[in-house]
């Protein structure tokens, strides 16, 4: 079973992710905010992190680079509700295997990003 980390700050679309992924047979943890997503990494080291890029406490994109920076072979995948070229670049950039518009995440896109 894969272990993957939500992290959204808004619970309400956290709760909605949580169940689908949980629906796709994956044993899920849920963050906020970075600190949460940072204790929550230490305690269970998902196989994927998926996070927003807006968090109260930091972006995305710099969430992405401190988790890279562990050792072992964590992947990311960043999402926002705003699609831009910009972002997705930047999710790129910053070493994500993926980005997703929140209206995608729930694709078979998204889960072969999460399987692979």
């Amino acid at each position: 079973m894969v272990v993957v980390l939500v992290v959204e700050d808004d619970p309400d679309f956290r709760g909605l992710m949580v169940q689908i992924l949980h629906g796709w047979g994956h044993d899920v943890v849920e963050a906020g905010n970075v600190a949460e997503a940072m204790a929550r990494v230490a305690e269970r080291r998902p196989h994927t992190v998926v996070t927003d890029i807006g968090l109260p406490d930091g972006n995305g994109f710099e969430l992405t680079q401190q988790l890279l920076a562990l050792p072992g072979d964590m992947r990311v995948i960043v999402i926002s509700s705003d699609s831009s070229a910009g972002n997705r670049n930047a999710a790129l950039r910053a070493g994500a295997i993926g980005f997703l518009a929140k209206n995608e995440l729930f694709s078979v896109g998204m889960q072969r990003l999460i399987d692979a």
